[in-house]
């Protein structure tokens, strides 16, 4: 199928390792200009050199250092790239750790990361979307958005915040081709979700498998996948939307968590 995503230009925040890098992969093999950002410089021209690789060197990718977690991180990428047609907020941290330790420092510092960043990217790029009239917004939120973890509340606050502003902003794309939309993956292979695995392992020095077995029959029992998502499961789907294809998709809350979720709704 064509995405028919040729000739235009996608942000992907938090874009060099793990979902986002496979959105970006995914965009860049569909013919879309790919802008992608990070802290770290090495990784960074590591993501840019595989994306460009899985698309037989034939993507355009634009790296550019800068961390989307901070206001001045954000300025310097729209200093540098002014206007896009599609914007996928995928930047995100994770942490499991008890309510009664968490300090009002770990809630803000979540809320800035996962949320702000993707308010004030939007804030700057949205504007040009409408004056255009054509525009894709995809925030990457989770199935914590809907059923918070009790290991991971400040988490979870975060993706209910990123839903309900991703359908605040679909409501002032009435009337044009301008979508906002979210995607809500469930527990994914990641470097970082390996690491969390294991740390909510009962065994020593568990094995990932070991540890993603009883990860999903302890904490996850009613996924259907029973099994971590890879993340070109989610990109498959990010980039339908992020598509003209997907025109009639908007204000939706799209889930690929693996039937985690039960409710129909």
């Amino acid at each position: 199928m064509d995405l028919q995503l040729n000739e235009k230009k996608a942000l992907v925040s938090g874009s060099t390792a793990g979902i986002g890098l496979a959105i970006a992969t995914a965009l860049a093999c569909e013919g879309t200009a790919v802008v992608i950002a990070g802290r770290n410089k090495q990784k960074l021209q590591q993501a840019r050199e595989s994306i460009q690789s899985s698309s037989g060197n034939k993507a355009d990718v634009i790296a550019v250092a800068a961390d989307l977690g901070t206001a001045e991180g954000v300025e310097t990428i729209i200093d540098s790239v002014p206007d896009v047609d599609i914007l996928v907020n995928n930047l995100g941290i994770y942490e499991a750790k008890s309510f009664f330790d968490l300090q009002d420092s770990d809630w803000i510092g979540l809320f800035e990361i996962n949320v702000m960043s993707g308010v004030r990217l939007a804030r700057h790029y949205m504007r040009g979307m409408l004056e255009r009239n054509f525009g894709r917004i995809i925030f990457i939120s989770s199935e914590s958005g809907i059923m918070t973890p009790p290991e991971m509340i400040h988490y979870g606050l975060t993706k209910s915040a990123q839903l309900a502003v991703a359908r605040g902003l679909a409501e002032l794309t009435k009337g044009t081709n301008v979508t906002v939309n979210s995607v809500l993956p469930g527990p994914t292979l990641s470097e970082g979700s390996v690491d969390f695995l294991q740390s909510m392992s009962s065994k020593a020095n568990p094995t990932l498998k070991e540890a993603e077995k009883e990860f999903f029959e302890k904490h996850r029992s009613s996924s259907l996948l029973q099994r971590l998502i890879d993340p070109r499961e989610i990109a498959n789907l990010t980039a339908f939307i992020a598509s003209p294809l997907s025109s009639a998709t908007n204000g939706a809350a799209l889930r690929a968590e693996g039937g985690l979720i039960r409710s129909i709704y």
